[in-house]
């Protein structure tokens, strides 16, 4: 993203305090829904893992931290994001030390992390954050065969985006991973599968899916919809749903983009390429 860009396409929203590692003024952070192993109202220790099923943030706008090394991308971003009114950012960091530190405060639904920053990169802000935190990781990267991006998503990235991305599709990219949807764009999806599938290791004894939900997963590692599977199966859309999240639950994965991943690290999907 050049400035001229950022000009041309992010809109004027009113002046925020942009300096890295500033939260919106006189908003206090929400508090995270407790994850699968706290109770209610409690908060998750950092040994907790957070829910796979959560799909929407219980607090209705959805809370999002920013991180970049580069001013331009750190401001466009920001203002686009400010400009939505389902969406709020809550934080903004220049490195990936200082990303960490603002996720343990603020407590993201979702977070964009530049994979290549000083002090800490973004992939191991990732494994920190995901480490501690219900929170979705969209990474940001330079080029779509950027040879990070494997690395990432194994890490429990739910996708990434070009730092040319258009506004719209920034805004509605937050939305898809916050509602634990994939975010893999058809450029490298190809190279990833394939990359995936070379680092396959052997299922483990005694699946506990049902083989209805591991045909779900089948599917979902396809691109299937949701709509599409339930017409594919001759079932509810709800009922799909219901599979996802049971799934989910029962392999330890955040969401489509990581069952994806198991789909073809497994073997239980062959890729054609």
């Amino acid at each position: 993203m050049t400035a001229s860009d950022h000009h041309r396409t992010f809109p004027d929203t009113p002046p925020q305090d942009d300096r890295p590692g500033a939260t919106p003024q006189g908003r206090r952070p929400a508090p995270m829904l407790p994850g699968a192993h706290a109770g209610a109202g409690e908060t998750p220790s950092p040994g907790d893992r957070p829910d796979p099923g959560r799909a929407t943030p219980p607090h209705g706008r959805t809370r999002v931290l920013i991180a970049d090394d580069q001013p331009v991308v750190l401001r466009g971003f920001a203002a686009v994001l400010r400009a939505q009114p389902d969406l709020t950012v809550v934080g903004t960091a220049s490195d990936g030390a200082q990303a960490v530190r603002l996720a343990r405060e603020t407590h993201p639904d979702v977070a964009l992390l530049d994979i290549r920053m000083p002090e800490m990169d973004g992939i191991e802000a990732a494994r920190r954050i995901l480490a501690t935190e219900a929170t979705r990781v969209i990474m940001i990267t330079t080029f779509d065969l950027d040879d990070y991006v494997y690395d990432a998503l194994s890490a429990g990235a739910s996708g990434f985006l070009l730092k040319d991305v258009r506004a719209n599709d920034l805004a509605e990219a937050v939305r898809t991973v916050a509602r634990g949807d994939a975010l893999l764009a058809p450029k490298i999806t190809r190279r990833l599968v394939a990359e995936f599938a070379r680092q396959r290791r052997p299922v483990p004894a005694g699946s506990p899916l049902t083989p209805r939900e591991a045909e779900v997963l089948r599917l979902i590692a396809r691109g299937l919809s949701n709509a599409e599977i339930a017409a594919d199966l001759v079932v509810t859309e709800h009922t799909v749903k219901t599979h996802v999240a049971r799934l989910l639950a029962k392999l330890g994965l955040r969401d489509r983009t990581q069952a994806v991943i198991h789909a073809y690290e497994t073997g239980l999907v062959v890729p054609h390429i």
